[in-house]
């Protein structure tokens, strides 16, 4: 699969046996549909950042093109103060998060000191 934001090929990592899609020269994750409720299944605040998903009409930010369908993606701006950006396929495929958004999202949400998710991340990426 091709990074929405660098182009180049991602690479597939398994995360708390869940296949994601990681490029290794810009550091974004693709999630596809379903995977980010996987990660968060066991979280006490997983409904309350699910919900908290708001569409952004306009934004500075460069548009993504999702990996798999090739149309441009939404801005949604996620977590309790709604403050992280990220890109999400309208045709819910999938979620983009640039390097460090998946973490921030989480912590967002209070989970950054018990997080098994945010353990994991900063094991397969201490290395970057």
């Amino acid at each position: 699969m091709e990074c929405p934001a660098c182009k180049e090929p991602m690479i597939i990592l398994e995360l708390d046996q869940i296949e994601i899609d990681y490029c290794y020269t810009c550091g974004g994750i693709w999630l596809d549909a379903g995977e980010l409720e996987l990660l968060l299944e066991d979280s006490p605040v997983r409904d309350e950042l699910l919900e908290s998903f708001e569409i952004v009409a306009e934004s500075k930010e460069k548009s993504r093109k999702c990996p798999q369908c090739r149309k441009r993606m939404e801005k949604v701006r996620v977590g309790k103060a709604g403050e992280v950006l990220i890109d999400q396929c309208r045709n819910k495929h999938g979620i983009w998060f640039d390097k460090g958004e998946l973490e921030a999202v989480i912590s967002s949400c209070g989970e950054e000191e018990n997080s098994r998710i945010l353990s994991l991340l900063k094991n397969i990426f201490a290395n970057q």
